[in-house]
């Protein structure tokens, strides 16, 4: 997608300049992951245009992959767009999204050789893409399955937006698609909500690896002072160990932008999965540094490394004097 913001804490209705940054939930997600160390790749189907060449410029910048990429040679060809205004307390953030008909829409799996099914050792989507169109979701669903059957593990991020959908039409369709699900994101609200689970978070987490064959539960936990004040942490859950990794919280990050944390949890989590195999403590340390970091990153995108995130780490777990800059 990309996103138009007034700079600032300017209103939409009366500021007179917009800035563009390149997004996406899954975009989001890889980003961080690509910039840790993991070899990325993005499938998705972009206008012909000089749009769809800012995003694809964007990708390369973050060390993605762009050869799963397809380009839609339509004239009416268009990228989804969404207008974010920052909050400042009492004033909450607001969205305005302009994503219908757009090229997205029209991926199919036949845009794809068999061969991409072949080599991938994880596969990441999200509600939202279930959500955007009937077409789109069939091509979700079906890759999902081929993907699965080659032995890649798949990840899924429920991502429950309303605007899309409604809760039970979510339930409906994730519930179709959780036996063939590895790692699950879900959060305590969304999983009350929309799949009407009940009882603590720890006990609803354990709930999904029970009634589907789901190895991994991971669920955030933020808490929203104010718009530039918030504590974000996380539970995982291993359904192997049947064990609950945890830490402290985040507690006051300073918010410049929190568009994109939620997936850049994601991005720090399946690093830890997939390049320290069993170390479900070291996912979570990495999936919490991460997302706490973005929150102090404009845009959706974040740009880090992994030597500066082990610093972030490092000094949370720390109890000692810590060095107010790096140098």
């Amino acid at each position: 997608m990309l996103r138009l913001s007034p700079p600032d804490n300017e209103r939409i209705t009366r500021g007179d300049t917009l800035s563009k940054q390149a997004g996406g939930a899954e975009l989001n997600a890889i980003t961080g992951a690509a910039m840790l160390g993991l070899r990325c790749g993005i499938i998705s189907k972009l206008p012909a245009n000089d749009l769809g060449i800012f995003i694809k410029n964007r990708v390369r910048l973050c060390g993605i992959s762009d050869d799963y990429l397809v380009y839609d040679e339509d004239k009416d060809a268009r990228l989804g767009v969404y207008y974010y205004e920052n909050g400042a307390y009492p004033r909450k953030p607001r969205i305005v999204y302009d994503r219908k008909n757009t090229s997205i829409n029209k991926l199919s799996v036949s845009d794809y050789e068999e061969n991409i099914f072949e080599s991938t050792r994880c596969f990441h989507t999200s509600g939202i893409t279930l959500a955007l169109s009937e077409g789109l979701r069939a091509a979700a669903i079906e890759m999902i399955k081929r993907f699965k059957e080659q032995g890649t593990i798949i990840s899924f991020d429920v991502n429950f937006r309303g605007n899309l959908w409604t809760g039970p039409e979510a339930k409906e369709c994730i519930e179709a698609i959780l036996p063939y699900v590895d790692i699950f994101f879900c959060s305590e609200d969304t999983a009350r909500l929309t799949f009407l689970k009940e009882g603590d978070i720890k006990s609803i987490m354990k709930s999904f690896a029970q009634e589907y064959p789901i190895s991994i539960v991971a669920s955030t936990q933020r808490i929203v002072h104010s718009p530039k004040r918030h504590t974000f942490g996380s539970v995982i859950y291993s359904a192997k160990e049947d064990t609950y990794y945890e830490e402290p919280p985040y507690t006051d990050i300073e918010v410049v932008d929190r568009i994109g944390s939620g997936d850049a949890y994601i991005s720090g989590v399946l690093y830890g999965l997939l390049a320290h195999e069993g170390e479900y403590q070291r996912a979570l340390e990495c999936g919490n540094a991460v997302s706490a970091l973005k929150n102090t990153i404009p845009g959706d995108l974040i740009f880090t490394d992994l030597k500066e995130i082990n610093s972030i780490i490092k000094e949370h777990k720390a109890t000692g004097r810590i060095s107010e800059m790096e140098r």
